[in-house]
């Protein structure tokens, strides 16, 4: 399956959209495809994370991200669960899991409700190892201004992470101990 056949069916190439959708998912593929490498005892088909990376932002479209060429009517956290729905009727569940589980560093039915953020009421953890990988990959990446691919280092990451919760932080310094430094 090529990610960018599908991605063509949501968006137009050359809009404000693609691009920065198709740049920043080419980031988080190159770094999860790295990190993968690193642990080939855990990773059963780089194929799969290759698709999955490369599809986790496809939710964008339909959220309200003027900046980034995206005009929908749903709150721009809401992507990662409008990008399930959209995969899940293209016959991709597991690729639909990853962009659910890719936001932040996963977000619990708890901390939906207690933030009460406008997202289904349940846990939205990475499980899997793709899951992980393509999840952590993208927290070093933003799809916005100035310029939108730029790569944060950890301790920007980490610090980003800390205003989320202390769990977030300690996930992602799991992540850091398997697979690796991203830098």
């Amino acid at each position: 399956m090529n990610p960018l056949d599908l991605i063509r069916v949501y968006y137009r190439p050359g809009s404000l959209a693609y691009d920065v959708l198709v740049r920043h998912c080419e980031a988080v593929t190159a770094v999860a495809l790295c990190l993968a490498g690193r642990v080939p005892h855990l990773v059963s088909d780089p194929g799969f994370i290759r698709e999955a990376a490369m599809l986790h932002d496809i939710g964008v479209l339909d959220t309200d991200a003027p900046q980034i060429g995206c005009f929908g009517k749903y709150p721009y956290i809401c992507h990662g669960y409008l990008g399930r729905m959209m995969l899940e009727k293209h016959g991709l569940p597991d690729h639909a899991r990853v962009c659910e589980r890719h936001i932040g560093a996963g977000l619990s039915a708890a901390d939906i409700s207690a933030q009460g953020l406008p997202l289904p009421k349940r846990d939205m953890l990475p499980e899997t190892v793709a899951e992980q990988i393509v999840c952590f990959a993208d927290t070093f990446f933003s799809k916005t201004p100035p310029p939108a691919g730029t790569r944060r280092n950890v301790e920007e990451v980490l610090a980003a992470l800390a205003a989320h919760g202390k769990d977030k932080v300690e996930r992602f310094c799991r992540w850091l101990e398997v697979f690796g430094r991203v830098e």
